[in-house]
């Protein structure tokens, strides 16, 4: 049965899991620092399920790059509370990086060999592995249920662009991965359908936000941040990468300002592997004379972004692709009203519209629209931050326990 799954239907006398040591597998993850915060959610869900096992170990294979690939500079083993985290250097393609076909790049990924090196050299015993992302991570698990009789889960990550891509992969070692899996959690509803082919085993379960979201005070914030207080603020962050839309912000900025003196919007972020397209959105800027009203913030500290959120009116966010979008939660959690487009991880969260507005994809027009229309309107904070609370951290690690401790009994 295709489902979502929801603290409702906890099995409170499933497995404990307390004796247990939990493998992580992921493609992305924040070194110590978090000075990268790639997949910080991933870091952030560790937080709260650590609480429910003995060990959780992360193994995380990066990209030998002599340091120039933000993660090879700062990715460096580290131990905290009960977790362990694992950098393994190996070779493989990007999948931003356009060089042969994405079938063709599988054959020369080699993170899997920097999985089982790592568990060999630091003789690391598991009863349970979490793959983050399909590929490749599932693959990964996929191959450790074979060689140590070892359940597995897969989170799949992807957007609906990403997953289709993989579909169309047709590689058996991708769809063995899913067929194999214990259990499949989607991060929104709309891709359940997909994997549900591959594997009946399919639900949905969503990211959840740390407790640093929350409240503040806007004008403290604004104050701390030197902004306006007089100013209609629309905010927004992330990787800098060419499916985020950002041009369909700008040049909705550009539409506004014929109606509107009083927008400003910020940009955080900076670009991973798509250089270009950060300059193309700078320059893109500067070819409308925005510079007075659109602002480029580079890289945000995590620490930095609650404060950002609380300061500003409207959390934008005009992505083409979206598997989830964890920034239009932690948004709604500080009380602020989502602005987004139609891709498939909004569509799953702003279900209500008394949250936030949803508008058409790679349509400045429409954006522009939806923005006006959501500064016109009176907006309830209360609201929006109790409908963000089926969000929390610590009530989506409770859903994503008892998935564990149903496949770990199904294992016995």
């Amino acid at each position: 049965m295709v489902k979502s799954i929801t603290q409702e239907s906890i099995d409170p006398n499933g497995k404990d899991t307390r004796d247990m040591t939990l493998l992580v597998i992921t493609p992305d993850f924040p070194d110590e620092r978090n000075r990268y915060i790639g997949s910080i959610y991933v870091k952030d869900q560790i937080e709260h399920l650590k609480g429910f096992f003995k060990k959780i170990i992360v193994i995380c294979p990066v990209l030998v790059s002599l340091r120039i690939v933000q993660n090879d500079r700062y990715c460096t083993d580290y131990h905290y509370d009960n977790v362990s985290v694992y950098y393994p250097r190996c070779f493989f393609i990007p999948r931003m990086v356009p060089l042969m076909g994405y079938k063709r790049k599988l054959d020369f990924d080699f993170r899997c060999h920097a999985v089982l090196k790592c568990i060999r050299k630091h003789n690391i015993h598991f009863d349970l592995v979490h793959a983050h992302f399909t590929l490749p991570s599932g693959h990964c698990a996929d191959v450790l249920k074979g060689k140590y009789q070892v359940p597995y889960v897969i989170t799949a990550n992807e957007d609906s662009g990403w997953l289709q891509e993989e579909i169309d992969l047709a590689d058996p070692r991708v769809e063995h991965a899913w067929a194999n899996a214990d259990q499949i959690m989607t991060i929104n509803r709309h891709e359940i359908a997909k994997l549900h082919h591959y594997n009946p085993r399919t639900i949905s379960v969503p990211y959840g936000f740390v407790q640093q979201y929350s409240p503040l005070d806007m004008h403290a914030c604004r104050d701390t941040l030197h902004i306006p207080h007089d100013a209609k603020v629309l905010f927004t962050f992330g990787i800098l990468q060419k499916r985020k839309g950002l041009e369909y912000l700008i040049e909705a900025m550009n539409i506004i300002r014929e109606t509107r003196n009083d927008v400003q919007c910020y940009i955080g972020g900076k670009a991973q592997y798509e250089k270009s397209y950060e300059d193309f959105l700078v320059q893109r800027v500067k070819e409308l004379n925005l510079e007075d009203r659109v602002h480029f913030l580079g890289f945000m500290h995590a620490q930095d972004i609650p404060l950002w959120l609380n300061a500003c009116d409207f959390f934008v966010l005009p992505s083409l692709e979206e598997g989830f979008g964890i920034a239009q939660i932690e948004a709604l959690a500080c009380g602020k009203p989502v602005i987004a487009t139609k891709n498939s991880g909004s569509m799953d969260i702003l279900t209500d519209p008394d949250v936030g507005l949803l508008c058409e994809r790679a349509d400045s027009g429409d954006f522009a629209r939806g923005i006006i229309a959501a500064i016109a309107r009176t907006w309830d904070r209360e609201k929006i931050v109790a409908f963000a609370g089926k969000y929390r951290g610590d009530t989506v690690a409770q859903i994503i326990v008892s998935v564990y401790r149903d496949v770990i009994a199904r294992n016995l």
